[in-house]
């Protein structure tokens, strides 16, 4: 990767992969086909050969640090390092085996345990009698039930697993694109395969989807741009030749051509790099990372989002429908969502990269970025009855560099639902920002991901929390978690969405609830330190999701309803559901996707927070960097 260019690399790596074809053969060629596949066979992706194990038990590395995998790396590939084990009381389990592996693998381990020194049983038959230990939590009938019905949902290509089909509901005849494997969909599937130890269904998914990601430049209008990563692939058997006597297996992307309104995913290619990191500190696969071909998949990501245009803001200039809400709901511009999974991708990417003469360039970049976006948000998105205030009071038409009113935002903008609705304490990250426009509205999976991203300060993320629990009968109610609030009602709603006959008052995309947002609420909380909300909100979701049969989303101003067209034994509901249950059992767990505050990014940045609000501009950074 010396100095080389992304299409350099791109090409390299595409020399190195060789597509997957399994033939399915007739029966009458099927026994010479399957001696000839023996010899013959060549795999698409190296495997990893399994780590070697202590022989007490099974080991899986978790959360493997730098200085592990570097000290891995210079003592051998023979070598085995253990990963010591946290030393939070939370993590703290008694007996031999450690605790990520007691909690996933309870009944994958031998009788036999290592030898104890006497010294060491004496101090342990101690540690017994002043805290005996508690038994492991039994798995309840829903939480079994949630992996039958995951299980169910995985797919395989070439014999091997690589995602999750959308939905996989037996009673429904119409499957349009519900049984392809989504990028965002399959994000809490991996997650909770992940944490039960099963990484090689999330490996493979990485893989296979890099293999789909758009290598090329063109200028064809219709073909995606490169670096692009697909909404979605779905698996296709096609006929080898006219005989129809051999098969084979082919993955089918589709990058937002078969999409309602034909908008490219600007989202799936943040999930990726997001999954990635997780995969890479969950199982300490450093190998992986480190391969040409994911190197290159994070550059071109980034490349095509680091890209410079005609806008004048730090954010990512994106289309409407570019996101989890992929219907028309006035989103274009900077929605919040793309901003917080864009920050999030950035300080994800700046860990994961190799630092060498041909990635120095983007690295500096990515820093200039972070600096620079985070600001942004923290200081301009942020609202509360403070800022409230402030924006009742603006002037407008101010052409200076001094200017308050940076956006010429007008005072009449402020909704009167919101003048009622914010709380005294508390606050909230606003759902878009332009020129003469603030989208007051409350996104739940921005605001949840720009707390465990790190994108707000601290104190904001309390606030977030905060105006969450104040306004629990609005935002969760019976049903976690509002995808937005509130919903766009009559001339609003026809004029903003065209009379979108889905995306009616309170139900999916305008105003509906959303279970898979369930574990990114926990994933906030338990980052702030608040377990006592996620609780609450796993309670009132295990109520109901199994007797209502796992479906998509719900209607109504409180989520009473299921779902006009909502999908029964939907994924990510499935999946987001188990993955809150780990994370709250074990919150350490946690890390893999969560980012410290970095106080080194604003510093960087020539308009640092202060109570002055120092003007943003090409000057001051020019004189900042003097």
């Amino acid at each position: 990767m010396n100095g080389q260019t992304p299409m350099g690399l791109a090409a390299a790596a595409a020399a190195a992969v060789r597509p997957c074809r399994r033939r399915l053969l007739s029966s009458a060629s099927a026994a010479a086909a399957s001696k000839t596949a023996a010899r013959t066979a060549t795999p698409l992706f190296p495997r990893l050969p399994h780590p070697h194990h202590p022989p007490y038990g099974r080991r899986l590395p978790f959360l493997v640090s730098a200085a592990s995998q570097s000290q891995a790396s210079q003592t051998g590939p023979d070598t085995h390092v253990l990963v010591p084990v946290p030393s939070d009381p939370r993590a703290a389990v008694s007996g031999n085996l450690p605790f990520f592996d007691r909690v996933l693998f309870p009944d994958s381990f031998p009788l036999e345990t290592p030898p104890v020194k006497e010294e060491d049983a004496a101090a342990a038959q101690t540690d017994e009698a002043v805290a005996p230990a508690a038994p492991l939590r039994q798995e309840t009938e829903t939480e079994r039930e949630a992996w039958r019905l995951l299980r169910r949902a995985v797919v395989s290509y070439c014999g091997e697993p690589v995602g999750t089909v959308a939905a996989e509901d037996p009673e429904c005849t119409e499957t349009l694109n519900y049984d392809q494997v989504f990028i965002r969909d399959f994000v809490p599937s991996a997650l909770a395969f992940l944490m039960r130890g099963e990484t090689e269904i999330v490996r493979n998914f990485l893989l296979h989807t890099l293999q789909l990601q758009s290598w090329e430049k063109t200028v064809d209008c219709y073909s995606p741009g490169q670096g692009l990563m697909p909404a979605s692939f779905k698996i296709r058997t096609l006929p080898l030749d006219e005989n129809n006597e051999g098969f084979e297996e082919v993955l089918d992307p589709d990058f937002g051509e078969a999409a309602i309104g034909r908008v490219a995913p600007v989202d799936s290619g943040l999930w990726w790099i997001i999954l990635l990191r997780a995969y890479s500190k969950i199982t300490g696969d450093s190998a992986l990372l480190e391969r040409v071909d994911v190197q290159t998949g994070i550059q071109l990501i980034l490349s095509l989002c680091l890209a410079d245009g005609f806008d004048m803001f730090p954010t990512l200039l994106v289309t409407d429908g570019s996101c989890m809400i992929d219907r028309r709901m006035g989103i274009h511009g900077h929605p919040l969502e793309i901003q917080a999974l864009f920050y999030s991708a950035l300080r994800c990417s700046r860990e994961m990269l190799v630092v060498n003469d041909g990635s120095k360039n983007l690295i500096r970049a990515i820093n200039n970025r972070l600096s620079a976006l985070s600001f942004h948000i923290r200081e301009y998105y942020w609202v509360d009855m403070k800022k409230i205030n402030e924006i009742y009071r603006y002037k407008t038409e101010e052409y200076s560099h001094d200017a308050t009113n940076k956006f010429n935002i007008y005072p009449e903008q402020i909704p009167s639902w919101l003048v009622d609705w914010i709380p005294e304490k508390g606050g909230y990250l606003i759902g878009n920002l332009q020129p003469a426009h603030m989208d007051f509205r409350f996104f739940s999976l921005g605001n949840l991901w720009a707390i465990a991203s790190s994108l707000t300060t601290p104190k904001q993320a309390e606030g977030i929390l905060s105006l969450i629990e104040e306004k629990w009968d609005d935002l969760i109610a019976n049903m976690p978690l509002k995808i937005c609030y509130p919903a766009m009602e009559d001339d609003e709603w026809r004029i903003i969405t065209g009379s979108d006959p889905k995306n009616t008052p309170w139900s999916y995309h305008n105003g509906g609830s959303w279970p898979t947002l369930l574990w990114q609420f926990i994933l906030a909380c338990i980052k702030m330190g608040r377990p006592e909300l996620a609780r609450r909100a796993i309670t009132v979701a295990e109520e109901r999701l199994s007797d209502d049969k796992w479906p998509e989303y719900y209607d109504t101003r409180s989520g009473r309803f299921i779902g006009k067209q909502s999908r029964s034994y939907q994924t990510w509901t499935i999946a987001g559901f188990l993955t809150s249950k780990m994370l709250l059992e074990n919150p350490e767990l946690a890390s893999i996707l969560t980012c410290d505050e970095d106080l080194e990014l604003l510093e960087g940045c020539a308009c640092c927070l202060s109570k002055k609000r120092t003007r943003c501009s090409r000057r001051a950074a020019k004189s900042h960097a003097a």
